[in-house]
């Protein structure tokens, strides 16, 4: 009697053992609330201190614009990851132009035109700005405005999680998902979080990466600092509240039933 009710108290153990529920690990609960506070800290709509641009001029007569040009050399290069290939592997591309540092005050000091301030311009308006300012001593000339540090980042179900930069400051989101290897076989392809940042002001949207029409959503085409997250499936969040420990209390209840039994069977005879 006393072998069996020791066996009894065995198997209740590993009753409670293997059935006790584990909290949700903490990036599945918060992982939309820690994606939102990163977007509101880097939020950069607009150029920023810190922010590297590379800026070429050209025009129909290149020895003309050569003194808006005169900070390049052909060593001045810039290798970042572009977006994947067609086997969705991130491939490495230089770029290259004179390159610009934006200040502590916002301002970028550019050849022959002297210091230009870059506070609440983004790429498209900081190239109007040039390109007037330019054509004060050039007809008609050309601006090219890279961002060299564009970057979004990937969280959740996705083989490579991480923050990516974009060097040509413009990409997708497949794209994006594609330097990330992609959705591993949890994540949930109906349910694609993005958060973005303008200015403060924070929008979301859940793309279902099964329906063709996401290619019509604002947030197909991703912008500065946007953050992509794949929510893990009912699978995964399963095993995430199994106690890594179970397998063991599984073996020593194996050997406790096994010593129980084989005691019990000595008793007998």
């Amino acid at each position: 009697m006393i072998v069996k009710k020791y066996f009894i108290y065995g198997a209740l153990s590993l009753a409670i053992f293997s059935c006790t529920p584990r909290q949700e690990i903490n990036y599945m609960q918060d992982i939309e609330n820690i994606a939102l506070d990163n977007s509101i800290k880097n939020s950069r709509s607009t150029l920023q201190p810190g922010d590297r641009l590379i800026i070429t001029v050209t025009a129909k007569d290149m020895d003309v614009v050569a003194p808006f040009n005169q900070n390049y050399s052909s060593s001045t290069t810039i290798t970042q990851y572009s977006v994947p290939s067609s086997n969705n592997l991130p491939q490495q591309q230089p770029i290259s132009g004179p390159t610009y540092l934006v200040d502590t005050n916002g301002n970028i000091t550019f050849p022959q035109i002297g210091e230009v301030s870059t506070t609440d311009e983004n790429i498209e308006t900081l190239k109007v700005k040039l390109t007037n300012l330019i054509s004060e001593y050039v007809k008609s000339p050309v601006v090219e405005v890279k961002l060299t540090n564009f970057k979004v980042s990937v969280l959740g179900e996705v083989t490579k999680p991480g923050t990516y930069v974009i060097p040509d400051g413009n990409t997708s989101l497949l794209q994006a998902l594609g330097l990330a290897g992609d959705l591993t076989v949890f994540g949930v392809r109906q349910n694609v979080l993005v958060i973005r940042n303008i200015d403060g002001q924070i929008t979301k949207e859940r793309i279902d990466l099964t329906s063709a029409q996401f290619i019509n959503s604002p947030f197909y085409y991703l912008k500065q600092n946007d953050i992509i997250y794949v929510q893990p499936n009912a699978n995964r969040e399963k095993a995430s509240r199994i106690d890594p420990n179970t397998g063991i209390y599984i073996s020593i209840a194996s050997v406790v039933a096994s010593l129980a039994i084989g005691i019990l069977a000595l008793t007998r005879n």
